[in-house]
């Protein structure tokens, strides 16, 4: 488990609201829990969007809703639509509680919150409009016990999904990132139609095609511990025919096309050198061209 980076005053104290979709994590949602809200981020709240697990997870939920009335919130969705689907209410309600910056994660405890305040701190000294958690930067690793098989299948996705849409993002399946609040109302929640796990794919493609620059920085990812995975074969289907829907349903849009922007953003003040969390380690990705 690494330590996390003491960010300075200012920034640790953003409102950053951390969005969990979680289908059966019950196990792991209290262990995510207890350790994101240990990290040094006074001003971090989290929102767990369950889609109404057969396991108890939002039973769960609410109990530790109940124990941290100030810092959790939980929405409890109909049934089971998809990450996607759990992504875009989860974000849109994150938003109008009047987050600055929304993280996105996994509850499998496969992304480390210990980084969170990292890559915070990596965002906010830059010009990003998002942050990327990623596995296959220079510095990013990948659990040894994570199957072979599931290797293959990552590395060719992200091959095959940079081939198409031409997004210069070294991981481009990520789930773990931090989003500014103004980026994510120029992209507009509306456009995203994804239900599974290429809604990843299509907010990078998005914010690329309008302009936004998305940093990646390294992580470790971590193999779950508790429960299944969530990759069906529907879902692999769903991914692999994305990328030609997203090309055709995403041509023509462009910067004048994007929502307004909030007005609510906060003046990042740049601290000293030694507290930049990292960030020359990043990997900065600009939109591509050809993809405009």
């Amino acid at each position: 488990m690494i330590e996390p980076v003491q960010l300075p005053a200012p920034w640790r104290d953003v409102r950053l609201t951390v969005v969990v979709p979680t289908y059966n994590e019950a196990g792991n949602l209290p262990v995510l829990v207890e350790r994101l809200l240990a990290l040094p981020l006074p001003g971090l709240s989290i929102l767990v969007a369950d889609d109404n697990s057969p396991d108890g997870t939002g039973e769960v939920a609410d109990k530790l809703a109940i124990e941290h009335p100030e810092r959790i919130q939980v929405v409890h969705r109909a049934g089971k639509e998809g990450l996607g689907r759990a992504y875009v209410d989860g974000i849109g309600r994150a938003l109008e509680a009047g987050a600055e910056y929304v993280a996105q994660m996994d509850a499998d405890l496969s992304h480390p919150p210990e980084a969170l305040p990292g890559m915070l701190g990596s965002l906010l000294s830059t010009q990003a409009g998002v942050v990327i958690g990623s596995r296959y930067v220079p510095g990013g690793q990948l659990d040894e016990a994570w199957p072979l098989y599931r290797r293959v299948l990552s590395g060719w996705a992200n091959f095959y999904v940079h081939t198409l849409l031409q997004v210069r993002i070294r991981d481009l399946t990520a789930g773990f990132k931090i989003w500014r609040a103004d980026a994510l109302r120029d992209i507009g929640l509306h456009r995203v139609q994804s239900n599974g796990y290429s809604f990843q794919v299509e907010m990078h493609y998005l914010a690329t095609k309008l302009g936004h620059t998305i940093l990646e920085v390294p992580i470790r990812f971590e193999e779950r511990l508790d429960g299944e995975s969530k990759m069906t074969t529907a879902t692999k289907v769903e991914s692999a025919l994305m990328p030609f829907k997203l090309r055709g349903r995403h041509r023509n849009i462009t910067r004048s096309d994007a929502g307004p922007a909030g007005a609510d953003e906060p003046s990042d003040s740049t601290p000293d050198e030694s507290s930049r969390s990292g960030a020359d380690k990043s990997s900065h990705s600009t939109p591509d061209e050809s993809s405009r």
